[in-house]
């Protein structure tokens, strides 16, 4: 009997044992890669040329200017052309003749995937594509019932954070498996399912939650080839999209999460959290149950849709 008893002991504080060891183990790993892993030196490791879409606001601007600081040249990809050619004379202005700029105008809402797809293959002809960067995206005004969504909103957000993303990789990816390496980055969102529902934005949620899918898919197709890929999910980032006008340590700003970005770049993660705060995060969402999260997240964003209307019946 105390044979038995001991045994049964033994085992239970086995199994602890392997559990706590998986837990130390999970932090310390996570300390390193948030804290100490250095980042890859992407144009060696890469190429000398980056494309970076939607460039000219909020995470994207912030990305062409981390880039530029580890020596990139930038392929710059937007429908403005007078807001592309003030970042490229930005980047000019700081970094002077070591990045080189070229300037691509496109409204991925009113092209087609072929086009787009035709367009990018013209311009990168002859560089060494080293980064893409699929980060143009677009979302709703506010919190709104999928119903009312009007359908040009609708079709432009399938267009620029679906459609676009698509093609514009399926023009870069033949350019990287010729020369057996090269990185895809696709700017995903806390939004895209993994953590919680997100009701009132549906459409835009479910575009991000394609994204991840198609990197995860993707990596896996082109692994053997050299190419990395992989979904870089941030949470709510103080930009011009959010309508978040003050940063703060879980609202930080563009240029806090670019810096976070790059240091995943190339490592084996096909989505990730890049930005420490926000994995922290995500850890806590998946901890609680989804039938509270719901709803919490529904009322939230009842309330806001509230305060929406509220204010536009002022203005008038």
């Amino acid at each position: 009997m105390a044979t038995l008893d001991f045994t049964v002991i033994f085992f239970v504080s086995f199994l602890g044992f392997i559990s706590l060891c998986k837990v130390v183990t999970g932090f310390i790993k996570w300390v390193w890669v948030m804290f100490l892993r250095p980042p890859k030196n992407l144009k060696d490791h890469y190429g000398s040329w980056a494309i970076v879409t939607g460039c000219t606001d909020g995470i994207g601007k912030a990305l062409v200017f981390q880039l530029a600081s580890h020596g990139l040249n930038l392929l710059l990809v937007g429908r403005n052309p007078l807001k592309l050619q003030a970042t490229a004379d930005a980047i000019r202005e700081r970094f002077g003749t070591q990045v080189k700029t070229r300037k691509v105008v496109v409204d991925f809402s009113k092209t087609s995937g072929e086009e787009m797809s035709k367009t990018m293959e013209g311009v990168i002809e002859g560089l060494d594509i080293g980064v893409l960067v699929n980060n143009a995206g677009v979302a709703y005004e506010g919190a709104t019932f999928f119903h009312e969504v009007e359908p040009e909103v609708v079709e432009s957000i399938i267009k620029v954070n679906v459609e676009a993303a698509t093609w514009i990789t399926k023009a870069v990816v033949p350019v990287m498996a010729k020369k057996k390496k090269g990185a895809i980055v696709n700017i995903g969102s806390g939004s895209y399912g993994g953590f919680l529902s997100y009701p009132l934005y549906t459409v835009y949620a479910a575009s991000k939650a394609y994204l991840t899918m198609f990197s995860r898919s993707i990596s896996l197709e082109y692994k053997k080839t050299g190419i990395d890929i992989q979904c870089q999910i941030p949470f709510y980032v103080s930009t011009k999209m959010t309508k978040f006008r003050r940063s703060s340590l879980f609202t930080p700003t563009a240029e806090a999460f670019s810096k976070a970005s790059l240091g995943w770049i190339g490592y084996g993660e096909h989505v990730c959290v890049p930005y420490w705060p926000h994995s922290l995060q995500s850890f806590v969402l998946k901890l609680l149950p989804r039938s509270l999260k719901d709803r919490c997240v529904f009322l939230y964003y009842l309330g806001m849709r509230k305060r929406m209307m509220l204010q536009d019946s002022r203005e008038l």
